[in-house]
């Protein structure tokens, strides 16, 4: 594609990504892009025939900025382990900042395996699986990839009782703990870094 081309398909993404934001995935419609976007609908359609693409695309867009605020609040840790407490106090209080985007998050999910299109929601929670095992290794804890995974799968049933009723930040540190043994939260149970919650 030429530069402009690209532009203009970059302009359509961003214009997806505040749609998807600001309205939910039920919303996403060409028409809501267009009205978001300087494009028309022809143009849309003319970068992106299929919808859903466009729409993984957006997603995987959210989720890679989410990924590099998660990324960035484990840089600011000292030693691995408090990079590691760093990066789950910035994973849970992004979705306390703005709950629609858990709500979001499992919509997309959803509507993927609903369509029978689970390789973009796979290829998002690799992400979030690795970084999470590049954090444990470097405590380093035991089945670093394996503990990954379940930390995971805990992160992800927290955002949706937390959307119901937070928890204090150290039951979620013991709670993580207990799965990923080593990594000891830090003595005041207090998170240093990241959001305040």
């Amino acid at each position: 594609m030429s530069p402009n081309q690209q532009h203009k398909r970059r302009l359509i993404v961003e214009a997806t990504r505040r749609v998807l934001a600001e309205q939910g995935l039920a919303a996403c419609s060409v028409r809501a892009i267009a009205d978001a976007s300087p494009l028309t609908k022809s143009a849309i359609h003319y970068y992106f025939a299929d919808l859903n693409a466009l729409i993984d695309e957006a997603m995987a867009g959210h989720i890679e900025a989410f990924l590099s605020q998660v990324r960035a609040a484990a840089a600011r840790g000292g030693g691995p382990a408090e990079r590691f407490w760093a990066a789950i106090e910035a994973y849970l209080g992004a979705f306390d900042d703005n709950p629609g985007a858990a709500l979001l998050w499992y919509d997309y999910w959803i509507d993927a395996v609903r369509k029978g299109r689970p390789e973009p929601v796979e290829r998002i929670n690799r992400d979030v699986v690795a970084m999470l095992t590049d954090l444990l290794e470097a405590v380093p804890v035991p089945e670093a990839a394996a503990r990954a995974e379940t930390v995971f799968s805990v992160l992800l049933g927290l955002v949706v009782r937390q959307s119901v009723h937070r928890r204090p930040f150290a039951e979620v540190q013991q709670q993580i703990e207990f799965l990923a043994p080593g990594v000891t939260p830090p003595a005041d149970g207090e998170p240093h870094a990241g959001p305040t919650r």
